[in-house]
C-alpha cells in the first residue's frame, strides 16, 4: 500500500480539483451523524475505521467500504503505527447504468480486502487525474465500478437507487453553499410546490431545513479533513456568518468542535 500512499500524497499537493478525497488524521477522530449523500468507496490504507451506533463495522487497512446514501451514520477513524489514511472516491447515480443487472438488498454496505488488482486500479485512478480533464472522471469511476463487479462484489449496484427529490435538493443547494437559498427557488428548479416539495421529503424521513445543515456542516467537515483552510473562511464558505455560530452547529451535528477535529490532524 506504500506506492499508494506515496503517490497520493504527492498529488494531493496539486492545487486542484481531484477525483477523490482523502482524510487523514494522526489522532483517533470520532465523528457523529455523518452524512453520506452519494454512494461512497472508501479505502483504508493505514489504522482502522469502525462504523456504526457501536462500532460494529470493522474495515481494517488493506480493506474497502462501499456506503450507500445515508442521512447520518457514525465513524470512528483510529490511527495505527503512523496515522489514519482513507482514500475516498463519491459515486453519481449515472455511474452505475450498464454494469450489470439490478440486484436487490437490504444490506446498506459493502466490505471487502482491497486485491492487487483493486490496488492496480486505484493507483492508476489517482495517478492519471492529474492530468485528465474533468469530463473524464465518469469514465475512470465506471472502470472501478465494473472491476468491483467483476471481482464479485455485485451488491454494490443496490448501493444506488434512483435520484430521490432529497438528492436533488441537496444538489441545488450545493450549488451555493454560503447563500440562503429561498424555498421558492427550489420549487421552481424541481418544478413543484412548496407543500409537494415537504410532503415528498417528509416520505423520505427528511425536510429542507434538515438537506440544509447537511449541505452546510458537510461541507464544513469536507473542507476541515481536506485543507488547511482557516476555521473563520470555512464557517463563510458554510453560509455561516459566525465562527461561533458554525462551531456550535458543528458541535450538535459531529459530536466535537471544528478546533478539535484540527487537533487530531496535527502534532502537539
Amino acid at each position: 500500500m506504500n506506492k499508494l500512499i506515496n503517490a497520493i500524497k504527492a498529488i494531493s499537493t496539486e492545487d486542484r480539483m481531484l477525483p477523490f478525497a482523502i482524510y487523514s488524521s494522526i489522532r483517533e477522530q470520532h465523528l457523529l451523524n455523518v452524512p453520506v449523500v452519494k454512494p461512497l468507496f472508501i479505502a483504508v490504507l493505514d489504522g482502522d475505521k469502525q462504523l456504526g451506533t457501536k462500532g460494529e463495522i470493522l474495515c481494517r487497512a488493506g480493506d474497502f467500504i462501499f456506503l450507500s446514501d445515508s442521512p447520518a451514520i457514525n465513524m470512528r477513524n483510529i490511527p495505527k503505527d503512523k496515522e489514519y489514511f482513507a482514500l475516498l472516491i463519491e459515486f453519481e447515480y449515472q455511474d452505475f447504468i450498464g454494469i450489470g443487472p439490478h440486484t436487490v438488498t437490504d444490506k446498506s454496505f459493502t466490505l471487502g480486502e482491497i486485491s492487487l488488482a483493486l490496488e492496480m486500479c486505484l493507483q492508476q485512478f489517482v495517478e492519471w487525474s492529474i492530468y485528465s480533464p474533468q469530463e473524464m472522471w465518469a469514465l475512470r469511476r465506471k472502470e472501478l465500478l465494473q472491476l468491483l463487479y467483476h471481482l464479485g462484489y455485485k451488491e454494490i449496484l443496490a448501493m444506488a437507487a434512483p435520484h430521490k427529490l432529497g438528492q436533488k435538493v441537496h444538489a441545488i443547494l450545493s450549488e451555493q453553499p454560503s447563500t440562503e437559498v429561498a424555498l421558492a427557488t427550489i420549487c421552481q428548479k424541481v418544478a413543484m410546490s412548496e407543500s409537494t416539495i415537504r410532503r415528498k421529503l417528509s416520505a423520505e424521513g427528511t425536510t429542507v431545513q434538515e438537506i440544509k445543515d447537511q449541505v452546510k456542516l458537510g461541507l464544513g467537515l469536507h473542507l476541515l479533513q481536506t485543507t488547511t483552510y482557516s476555521i473563520v473562511f470555512i464557517a463563510e464558505q458554510c453560509g455561516y456568518q459566525s465562527q461561533s455560530r458554525f462551531s456550535s452547529r458543528f458541535k450538535e451535528r459531529f459530536g466535537l468542535t471544528p478546533s478539535a477535529l484540527r487537533k487530531t490532524k496535527t502534532k502537539g
